[in-house]
């Protein structure tokens, strides 16, 4: 399961939930097609979720008791779920540039698609009155984009006119599979017939795409793109925060590598390069810090919340 999946099953979960009052575990999960064991770890991630601030009257609230008790389900406090969603300045803006970095790769209804969810927003914060962020991503023609995006959608196989870093001109014939975005760049990953292996193509050093007529097939399902930027750092470390449910915003807007819901809270792993950032996030965090492993990356927000207690006068 991705947490895509999961994503979108907790969606629907709750106007289910909200319909069916005290609906039976088994039944509800068997409604989703899961086990009852993952509607259980679907309901863990749920009461962490909520408006804004995650105190606990912001939170949607179920009685896992009861669950255990009796396997019945009562899922509250989630009725705001049926307010119209109101953004704020920042929320819009971070998704005008995420609708525009995704569009530097859209082609098709997909483009369409794009264009009038990118206008709406626009329109509604108003983004479109004043200069906004540009976003460039180097992905090549669009008119080589369409085409790929064309073979995507047909399942056939293309051949490419390809430059690499440092390499003679190649003309790979691939299955083209997906087409992605890091750091920046555009990519397409694809099966390669010459190579029978997965193959990651730039956007901008395909000169010329030509279709094949002549099936994909499936080879299943591409590897992980790779480690972004962050992760290439041979500076960055790993931290691990324990933190207070309250916390849990910081999911939404920083990098995680990993959570985990534990007792009284949960955990996260994340990459820090910049002692400076992780300093600056922990004070933010406060009290909402249970612990951090290693203890020693704690030292500067420590240091720093003791001089600022020090300027007061005792007392």
């Amino acid at each position: 399961m991705t947490s895509a999946e999961q994503v979108n099953r907790l969606l629907a979960l709750v106007p289910y939930l909200q319909s069916h009052p005290d609906a039976e575990l088994g039944d509800t999960a068997a409604v989703f097609g899961i086990a009852p064991a993952q509607l259980l770890d679907d309901l863990n991630v749920l009461w962490y979720c909520g408006l804004p601030g995650g105190m606990p009257g912001d939170l949607i609230e179920i009685d896992m008791d009861t669950v255990a008790e009796s396997g019945r389900i009562r899922l509250t406090n989630a009725e705001y779920l049926s307010r119209p969603m109101r953004f704020t300045p920042d929320e819009a803006m971070s998704l005008v540039v995420a609708l525009r970095a995704v569009r530097e790769l859209a082609g098709g209804h997909l483009a369409e698609g794009i264009d009038s969810a990118l206008a709406k927003l626009e329109r509604a914060s108003g983004a479109a009155a004043v200069p906004g962020p540009q976003v460039r991503v180097v992905s090549g023609s669009e008119e080589i984009r369409e085409q790929l995006a064309d073979a995507i959608d047909a399942a056939e196989a293309v051949d490419l006119d390809y430059t690499g870093a440092g390499l003679a001109p190649s003309t790979p014939r691939v299955a083209p599979v997906r087409l992605i975005t890091r750091d920046g760049f555009g990519y397409l990953q694809a099966w390669s017939r010459d190579r029978a292996a997965w193959r990651t193509y730039r956007l901008d050093r395909i000169d010329a795409v030509r279709r094949t007529g002549e099936p994909a097939g499936d080879h299943g399902e591409p590897p992980e793109f790779g480690p972004g930027w962050l992760e290439q750092r041979p500076d960055a470390a790993e931290v691990t925060l324990r933190l207070k449910p309250s916390a849990a915003w910081i999911t939404e807007y920083h990098p995680i590598r990993a959570v985990r819901q534990v007792r009284g809270g949960l955990e996260v792993d994340l990459l820090v390069a910049d002692p400076a950032w992780l300093r600056s996030l922990l004070l933010r965090l406060g009290r909402d810090v249970v612990s951090v492993d290693p203890p020693e990356a704690a030292a500067g927000a420590a240091e720093s919340a003791a001089e600022a207690l020090a300027a007061y006068p005792a007392g």
